[in-house]
């Protein structure tokens, strides 16, 4: 392993430059003392940002968040069906499990060389050792993060292998646990509150994980009293003391290009130069239905290409965003009208710019149907291939339809942030203190009037109070806001109402999913490679 440790973090160091967002030199030859050189820690700590890129807009890391919840279930394309099902072929051997767990590893490794050789890297300001460090902490208790949430007990990886051992343990989650609070509060210490490169880690982006990750201690096995509290103490502290805002019109926050706005606080970076792209980046297909085979319709580039994986379920579309008339957030997030872009004549005449499709999110008459010259589309009659489209993530920027996608990815943002506060607030009794914090965040998305009066209507209808705070209500809200954003499947076990809203609201994976579905099975040839018993997951 010490031999080509430099293969691995040269490997996982693609993809992270991008304008001025984690500009690196790229290394073409190496040898294992040149990770003791300036130029060598600041490659590791860089190289441990890859992993980001293995989780978030990628088919596996979506896959494994936001299908088979009961938001997302599956379109008609593509073996995640698996995981959204429940069925048995979501197994140790399943492509997407063994993927994100080999890949963090190396990631985790890369961040443990920065890490540990710090102290020996000869001409190393202290400023950039320590803000170094910090990166690296930042992304191992990320992973961690993400590995246990997933995975349950799994190793726990704090120094950089530098020699072969072919043995493995599974540590409690305990363990884990204070690991990554220890990681991250030192992250929080070493971080700057800003980076002149965007897209590296800081310290209130340390402080928003930390928030996540006491939230969801709080209802594990190994909660501690204070969890609910510290969750509150760092959520309102970014909240309070870094200058982020939400944005006034919540369809800008994921407009292309305004990604670095002023309600992100932490994103995955990826980049149009082909010498740093990553194939994975594809969240901008993953959500389209199949409009390229309708009439007046070809696939084209505005459009995006569409991968049919992930459909919204009924109750994501006729419960969630059932309110429409004072809430903007289904108009920003999803499209529901599509334009000719092929002209036809049959069976009717259909010119460019013409309506191809609408889908009005609402049961439609046959009468109604048969008196537009388009297709209306019902809620009735979605299918795997016909739905709305969720549209955070289209990329017009692609070179072409066959090309990955360029953009950065959202992966902490001010209004979770908010959530994450009203949620611990609520488990501390503070249910007035929720609404406030919820309310702010729904204040933001509710429809301007064309006059002040009008717009105060619409906020008014917007208003929760203290006793519609429950903890319904708050995935509810979690869901109308955050959606796609790769957080449903870990908040709904974290809550405990995975079984139960899967069962209730999607019919694709109630029949199956059952208590040892809250893991997720450890990947095959990790049991296989390891020379002590490495145990599976219970039911796998």
């Amino acid at each position: 392993m010490k031999n080509i440790l430099w293969a691995i973090a040269l490997t996982a160091l693609a993809g992270t430059g991008c304008n001025k967002m984690l500009d690196e030199d790229v290394v073409t030859s190496t040898t294992d003392d040149f990770y003791n050189t300036r130029n060598g820690f600041t490659t590791a700590v860089n190289a441990g940002y890859a992993g980001m890129r293995v989780f978030y807009s990628t088919e596996r890391g979506m896959t494994l968040s936001v299908a088979g919840t009961d938001t997302y279930t599956n379109g008609s394309d593509g073996n995640f069906k698996f995981a959204n099902q429940y069925t048995s072929q979501l197994d140790a051997r399943y492509d997407h499990v063994r993927e994100l767990w080999n890949s963090l590893y190396q990631s985790i490794n890369n961040c443990n060389v920065a890490v540990d050789r710090a102290d020996k890297v000869s001409g190393l300001d202290s400023a950039t050792k320590f803000k170094g460090v910090g990166e690296a902490l930042f992304c191992r208790a990320h992973y961690h993060f993400l590995l246990m949430q997933t995975f349950g007990n799994i190793p726990l990886r704090l120094h950089e292998n530098k020699e072969i051992n072919t043995a493995a343990t599974r540590d409690s989650t305990t363990k884990v646990y204070d690991a990554i609070i220890d990681d991250l509060t030192k992250a929080a210490q070493y971080l700057p509150p800003t980076q002149s490169e965007w897209g590296r880690a800081t310290k209130p982006a340390a402080e928003h994980l930390l928030a996540r990750v006491y939230l969801t201690r709080a209802t594990s096995p190994d909660a501690k009293p204070d969890d609910y509290a510290n969750a509150d103490k760092f959520a309102e502290g970014v909240i309070k003391n870094y200058g982020f805002k939400l944005l006034d019109d919540p369809g800008k926050v994921w407009a292309q290009g305004n990604e670095n706005n002023t309600e992100t606080i932490f994103a995955a970076q990826y980049t149009t130069d082909p010498l740093y792209a990553s194939p994975d980046n594809n969240a901008c297909r993953f959500f389209l239905m199949q409009y390229d085979v309708l009439n007046g319709m070809q696939r084209d580039l505005p459009n995006g290409t569409p991968w049919k994986r992930f459909r919204p379920t009924a109750f994501l579309i006729d419960t969630l965003y059932k309110e429409r008339v004072h809430d903007t957030r289904y108009q920003k997030w999803f499209t529901t009208v599509w334009f000719v872009n092929k002209p036809t004549t049959t069976p009717w005449v259909m010119n460019l710019g013409d309506t191809a499709v609408y889908m009005p999110g609402r049961l439609v008459t046959p009468a109604e149907v048969a008196s537009k010259r388009y297709l209306l589309v019902g809620s009735n009659k979605y299918t795997e291939k016909l739905y709305p489209s969720l549209n955070k993530f289209a990329d017009a920027l692609r070179p072409d339809n066959q090309a990955s996608g360029v953009r950065p990815f959202i992966a902490f943002r001010l209004a979770e942030t908010y959530l994450i506060a009203a949620e611990a607030l609520y488990k501390l009794g503070n249910a007035q203190g929720a609404a406030d914090m919820v309310n702010i965040v729904r204040m933001r998305a509710a429809r301007q009037g064309t006059t002040p009066a009008e717009t105060q209507v619409h906020q008014e209808a917007m208003k929760i109070t203290a006793g519609d705070i429950n903890i319904d209500f708050l995935l509810d809200e979690r869901g109308r806001e955050l959606i796609g954003e790769q957080l449903a499947w870990f908040d709904l076990k974290r809550t405990g109402k995975l079984l139960e809203r899967v069962r209730m609201h999607n019919p694709e994976a109630s029949a199956n999913i059952d208590p040892h579905h809250l893991l997720r099975p450890i990947p095959q040839d990790q049991i296989d490679r390891s020379s002590t018993p490495f145990p599976q997951n219970p039911g796998y």
